[in-house]
């Protein structure tokens, strides 16, 4: 049954996309077409046709309802495993947190020399550490600016000939625009010509690992492989002003920065890439965490200075020398 149902998924889904007038519009086109081509409303006793009508509705209806709630109950208990899966996983690292502490072990006098260098440098990350702290109390726009000649300065070979992201963390290419977030991309493809193009003028196929659009009869603007798989389901295509075919793509993984549109694209520098704080705010609170900790990281890199994870260490050291204010560390190893 449920093949069956979707045979003609593609024609109707066709046919919608070309009723501007929305579901009144397409459904006024079915009647219409039951009118004029067959004996639906004739054919049969009178009041027949109407029962069937509101029998087919009355089946539908109950299930879509039924097909909501099974959504809902799905996402509810998938967000309560989700809930107890993070309580758990909490609960295991801060048990593990509390069961481990910082080891203490002789060392020889060459192995002392090598503390007091890492010791050494430690201070000059301290000092660079308060030359970030002056740079805070600087306009923004000093700070951003010597902070973006020195990233800039520090960039890795193999990124010297990526692009720039554009203001929306995609890229504008000769013959389309794509913009991104973690969760979706957006692609834009104008046309340059002298009609008001339709569905019917348009070639658009979306598939879970690449896509074609264009005009028919006409090589394609974008085909290929994409980045990394979609959502079929959830994604979707416009025509904008009669002019630009607008498609949008619905990520599988959400936690990731696309590079590229297809693979035969240039490619984008993802490290420059900028998520904006109303993108993060649509997201839940564990992913929107891991996200706003990838971002410290990547910016306490890029500064010389430690990342959270280091940073913890230090202080889980700094604590317990605090507190054993008798034992001589200038000998010891921490591991």
């Amino acid at each position: 049954m449920g093949d069956d149902e979707e045979k003609y998924d593609g024609m109707l889904l066709v046919m919608a996309q070309q009723h501007e007038g929305g579901i009144q519009e397409l459904v006024n086109t079915f009647f219409s077409f039951l009118r004029r081509k067959t004996d639906f409303f004739t054919g049969g006793e009178t009041g027949a046709a109407e029962v069937l009508v509101k029998d087919a509705l009355a089946h539908h209806s109950q299930l879509a309802v039924k097909s909501h709630k099974e959504k809902q109950m799905k996402q509810e208990k998938e967000k309560k495993e989700k809930v107890e899966r993070a309580a758990k996983l909490a609960e295991e690292k801060k048990k593990k947190t509390n069961e481990e502490g910082p080891r203490i072990q002789e060392l020889t006098d060459e192995e002392a020399e090598k503390l007091q260098t890492e010791l050494d440098q430690k201070k000059k990350e301290e000092e660079k550490k308060k030359t970030a702290t002056t740079n805070a109390e600087k306009p923004p726009e000093k700070v951003e600016k010597e902070k973006g000649s020195e990233s800039e300065g520090e960039e890795d070979e193999k990124d010297k000939d990526k692009l720039k992201p554009n203001a929306e963390n995609g890229a504008d290419l000769p013959n389309y625009r794509w913009t991104q977030s973690l969760s979706e991309v957006d692609l834009a493809v104008p046309f340059d010509v002298k009609f008001r193009i339709k569905g019917r003028d348009v070639v658009v196929d979306i598939q879970r690992r690449s896509i074609k659009v264009g005009l028919k009869g006409q090589p394609p603007v974008i085909e290929g492989e994409l980045y990394n798989e979609v959502k079929v389901e959830e994604s979707s295509w416009l025509i904008d002003d009669g002019k630009v075919v607008t498609v949008h793509l619905e990520k599988i993984n959400k936690m990731e920065w696309w590079s590229k549109i297809v693979t035969t694209d240039p490619e984008i520098n993802t490290k420059k890439v900028c998520p904006e704080n109303s993108k993060l705010s649509d997201l839940d609170g564990e992913t929107r965490g891991m996200v706003e900790k990838m971002m410290y990281d990547q910016r306490q890199k890029s500064m010389g200075l430690p990342t959270s994870e280091e940073q913890k260490k230090q202080d889980i050291l700094k604590k317990f020398m605090a507190q054993h204010p008798e034992m001589d560390f200038s000998k010891a190893k921490f591991s």
